[in-house]
């Protein structure tokens, strides 16, 4: 590792943390429905259960926040610095954690919701863009451990939060515990360096800023683009309606199926670093995995027995939530290398617009077709998964044009 990078350690430590509590911030609400919603007053239906609906819905309202700040945070991670825009997402992150323990009211949960929203619009248009010019000779692995730092924290989420229930600790020790964390982290991305952006090497071996220029679409970019739509249903949707279906088909302790989940991406994330590093192309994996994932979906939707839940949680983890996003969000920077930040932008804006419509759209099916909900929403899954696969082959084809152009 050259010395030019190694001072950037510290920095891209700080940024992987920051990430692994974006990961716990994304699920954890999951993790605790029937308290929440309790907390903000939900109704108990006829069978006996609490109605988690609107749990769901503060969980959409992510997606809504992201999708109003991503116009936003892409520019001002561009313009004002990739620092700026990495502290405001910490620090709204800091303020989510410590929130969402206070309020008893569903619509000021949607409205902490949707600040958790644009505090990871913020988040990310730091730090994909930081750590690819952080280590601009393996862009692509150091984004893709961005979500290896999610999935480490998502798999030791439970465990949290069977030694909170163990010690007998209010669900709200987690949160507050998180919001610290955050406050801390927000110290050091204030205090340490970030690379100078968009360089490029003169004829004097000098590192200057590049010229900005306007960003021209094509269908590939746009196509990939949409990635960013396909590949966050795939994984929202088994994250946030996984636990129903576990108890639908006799599991216990559903929330296991979080740790199987998370250990599926986590040895993604490391299979696929060394993919790439193998000469591996980013857009055949973003074919073969969400493949992997029907597959693995149809198996869950017609194998309706507990050992498939635990099969199909480690696979989609790996599948679906191993760093598909990432690497979709590192394929569109490359199409507009001198526009990094609005560029993720514009990849998050795909992935919040299906935050908050997809899992919106869970919360209605939830609410109105109870026990079948979990099955319905696995098809509503594959569907998309598959519109996923066509954009990501019609990228790959395109860029196979382009190589043979040339």
């Amino acid at each position: 590792m050259e010395n030019n990078t190694k001072k950037f350690l510290p920095t891209a430590f700080a940024l992987y943390f920051a990430y692994a509590m974006l990961g716990i911030a994304s699920s954890i609400l999951s993790q605790y429905k029937s308290e929440f919603a309790k907390a903000w007053g939900a109704q108990t239906l006829s069978s006996g259960m609490v109605d988690v609906s609107m749990v769901v819905s503060v969980v959409a309202a992510f997606g809504l926040g992201r999708l109003i700040a991503y116009p936003f945070s892409g520019p001002v991670s561009d313009k004002f610095g990739r620092r700026v825009s990495g502290l405001i997402g910490v620090l709204l992150y800091a303020l989510f954690f410590f929130g969402i323990t206070i309020v008893q009211n569903f619509w000021f949960a949607y409205a902490i919701g949707i600040l958790n929203g644009i505090a990871n619009s913020f988040l990310d248009t730091c730090v994909s863009p930081s750590l690819m010019e952080m280590f601009p000779k393996s862009a692509s692995i150091a984004n893709l451990f961005t979500k290896f730092s999610i999935v480490i924290a998502q798999f030791l989420l439970p465990f949290f939060i069977g030694w909170v229930t163990m010690a007998n600790f209010s669900y709200h020790t987690i949160f507050v515990i998180c919001g610290i964390a955050m406050l801390i982290d927000a110290v050091l991305v204030m205090t340490l360096p970030f690379p100078v952006q968009n360089k490029v090497v003169t004829d004097k071996k000098e590192a200057k800023p590049a010229e900005k220029k306007h960003m021209h679409f094509t269908p590939a970019s746009i196509a990939a683009i949409l990635i960013g739509f396909t590949s966050s249903t795939t994984f929202m949707l088994w994250l946030n309606c996984n636990q129903e279906l576990g108890s639908s088909y006799g599991i216990k302790d559903p929330s296991v199926l979080q740790s199987f989940y998370a250990a599926g991406a986590a040895v993604a994330v490391l299979a696929t670093a060394q993919f790439i590093h193998m000469g591996i192309k980013e857009t055949t994996i973003l074919v073969l995995y969400p493949s992997i994932a029907v597959i693995m979906l149809l198996l869950c939707y017609f194998i309706q027995q507990p050992i498939i839940l635990y099969i199909g949680s480690f696979v989609i983890g790996y599948s679906a939530a191993g760093g598909v996003l990432q690497l979709a969000t590192s394929t569109t920077i490359n199409f507009f290398p001198l526009n990094k930040g609005t560029a993720t932008s514009l990849v998050m804006i795909a992935s919040s617009i299906a935050n908050y419509a997809v899992l919106s759209l869970a919360a209605f099916i939830t609410g109105s077709f109870s026990g079948n909900a979990p099955r319905l929403i696995i098809l509503l899954n594959v569907v998309i998964t598959v519109i996923g696969i066509c954009l990501a082959l019609f990228v790959k084809r395109s860029k196979q044009q382009v190589v043979s152009a040339k």
